[in-house]
């Protein structure tokens, strides 16, 4: 198995994209310490995986807490190899519309977790040669309608993640990052509240499908934490059906 002797931690594990990475990598052989604040879902997302997966909830938004997930893997499973970076929220709004508060919410949850937990992390990282994998959006490398927040925090993440791989490259620790469109419930959900939308996504996407948050973004992510992908680094995978093309 690709991820045998791995440990992870998985940001916003217990449901959508999240959910099926932790599936995905326990099916390649790794224990996963996955952080979320659904308590009825990471319960059952626990139970579903044995011993391999630990549930965690805390508060990603707290900085304190970095350095408590950091610990919460190191006392189930005594390590840490691999650090996904995937939980976000954020809300939608144009540009003259967007406030303070959604700025902050959205970097609150996405683009400070990811730096806090990184450098919680680093040493562990360092010590076992690992990987880090952080999360972008179409949102942001396209500039997409009434997404300023999050596609602000999105970039700005990238940014980080591309200082990290330059920087990091001496201690064996590759930093890549995963641009998803993946069927997950706030997709569904943004769906159902908009019709006609989904056609509209579709047509721009030449795989013409949305992707499966465990087989196609999950598997992705199981590549990127693998020896398989030692020899990248502050790299952007469009996992999106062919919607975006990086040039």
């Amino acid at each position: 198995m690709r991820l045998a002797d791995k440990v992870a931690i998985v940001t916003g594990g217990a449901g959508g994209i999240g959910r099926g990475i932790v599936r995905a990598f326990v099916k390649e052989g790794a224990e996963v310490l996955f952080v979320d604040i659904d308590d009825d879902a990471g319960a059952a997302l626990e139970k579903e995986l044995g011993g391999a997966g630990k549930f965690l909830n805390a508060d990603i938004s707290k900085e304190e807490n970095a350095s408590a997930i950091v610990a919460a893997a190191l006392e189930e499973f005594g390590k840490v190899d691999v650090l996904v970076n995937n939980a976000h929220a954020s809300r939608q709004a144009p540009l003259l519309e967007t406030t303070q508060e959604m700025l902050d919410l959205s970097f609150g949850t996405g683009f400070y977790p990811t730096f806090w937990l990184m450098k919680a992390a680093h040493a562990q990282l360092a010590a076992n040669q690992g990987s880090v994998i952080n999360f972008a959006s179409g949102a942001g490398i396209e500039g997409q309608a009434t997404q300023a927040s999050y596609a602000a925090a999105k970039e700005a993440i990238r940014a980080i993640s591309r200082v990290a791989a330059n920087e990091w490259a001496a201690d064996n620790v590759n930093v890549n990052i995963i641009s998803p469109l993946a069927a997950t419930e706030g997709v569904k959900a943004y769906i159902e509240a908009n019709p006609g939308i989904e056609e509209v996504l579709l047509a721009k996407t030449p795989l013409h499908r949305f992707g499966d948050p465990e087989s196609d973004i999950g598997r992705v992510a199981v590549f990127l934490a693998s020896a398989d992908a030692s020899y990248m680094t502050g790299q952007t995978l469009m996992v999106d059906g062919g919607s975006i093309k990086l040039r």
